[in-house]
């Protein structure tokens, strides 16, 4: 059995139905980000990003990358748009700093719309899905078991990538972009191949948690409705993560989500200052921070937080414990 060409098909379907209705909207980029076409998008550019390391690396690479450009685009309206909407019930926050958000927020609304028409999303006649479809048919998908084996030594090779990154920095940040907020993009992709791989991920059922792993497994982690594995379904081969492991990166994923938020609040302060004044980035960095109230964090807490955080985190070997190995159901 081969279920990588469904698993596509599954989140592809999702995005016809999303970009359809959006076409016959006025604004159909707009749409798209206020009916979560974001989310469709992750799962595909993750199943590609995942395909391109088992096989067909260069087809699958191109197909990534349609999909990321389509993602990120979704991704920098959300950006301005949160902190325009949060900043407009902020009474200390100018209005002038609100006016620009909500002008970046239209500026790559406008972008994404013609994005969709440039790039064929929009295109009945010559899809851009219709033309990965095509793609899709001729790869060369494996058998069930050589895939999850593939997707075994896959999250083996991300996970190093994972280590080598944060020791050759020696859990040392000095960027909320390029270090604190691309080390969760990293270790965000582990929790999401197991929702876009329909079933073929499942969590081992561990023993009791060692104590170091009992500060992550708060209720909002064990709860949560993303760390429920989808159906098995028609799998009969799977890839095994450890129960607690995951919880625990759930956890992390969630602290480094706020902490990036956190300095990253600062930071689209300091660029609407400097285009809406004369202010230089030293005087307008620190005029942000005094603009975003008593509770904000320097960017150097931030990051200090961060990388306490991940040292932690590493010396636990989760991520070296994460795979609990392989199994397969016997027909």
């Amino acid at each position: 059995m081969k279920n990588g060409e469904p698993r596509f098909e599954y989140y592809l379907n999702q995005l016809d139905t999303l970009l359809s209705k959006s076409s016959k909207q006025k604004n159909p980029a707009l749409w798209l980000y206020q009916n979560n076409a974001r989310t469709p998008l992750f799962m595909l550019e993750g199943l590609a990003k995942l395909y391109a390391g088992i096989h067909n690396k260069k087809k699958f690479t191109k197909i990534k990358a349609h999909f990321k450009s389509l993602e990120d685009a979704i991704g920098q309206i959300d950006y301005y748009d949160a902190f325009a909407k949060e900043f407009t019930a902020a009474k200390k926050i100018p209005k002038e700093i609100v006016t620009y958000l909500q002008a970046q927020t239209r500026e790559k609304i406008q972008s994404l719309n013609e994005m969709l028409v440039e790039n064929d999303w929009m295109n009945t006649a010559k899809s851009r899905t219709g033309k990965i479809r095509k793609k899709l048919r001729k790869a060369d998908w494996l058998d069930e078991q050589e895939e999850v084996k593939g997707i075994h030594d896959f999250y083996a090779v991300s996970i190093h990538s994972i280590l080598e990154f944060v020791n050759q920095k020696n859990f040392h940040f000095d960027n909320v972009e390029k270090d604190l907020h691309e080390l969760r993009r990293m270790i965000r992709w582990l929790s999401i191949y197991p929702q876009a791989l329909k079933g073929c991920v499942q969590l081992s059922q561990s023993k009791k948690p060692a104590k170091a792993l009992q500060k992550y497994l708060t209720k909002d982690i064990t709860g949560s409705p993303y760390n429920v594995m989808p159906d098995a379904g028609n799998n009969r081969c799977f890839l095994l993560l450890d129960k607690n492991r995951f919880y625990a990166l759930s956890w992390m994923i969630a602290e480094l989500g706020k902490l990036k938020d956190n300095g990253l609040r600062v930071e689209v302060i300091k660029e609407a200052l400097m285009q809406a004044s004369s202010l230089k980035e030293t005087a307008a960095l620190a005029k942000a921070w005094q603009l975003a109230g008593p509770k904000q964090l320097s960017i150097q807490q931030v990051l200090d937080k961060a990388e306490d955080l991940v040292r932690t985190f590493c010396r636990e070997k989760n991520l070296e414990s994460l795979i609990a190995g392989t199994a397969s159901v016997k027909k």
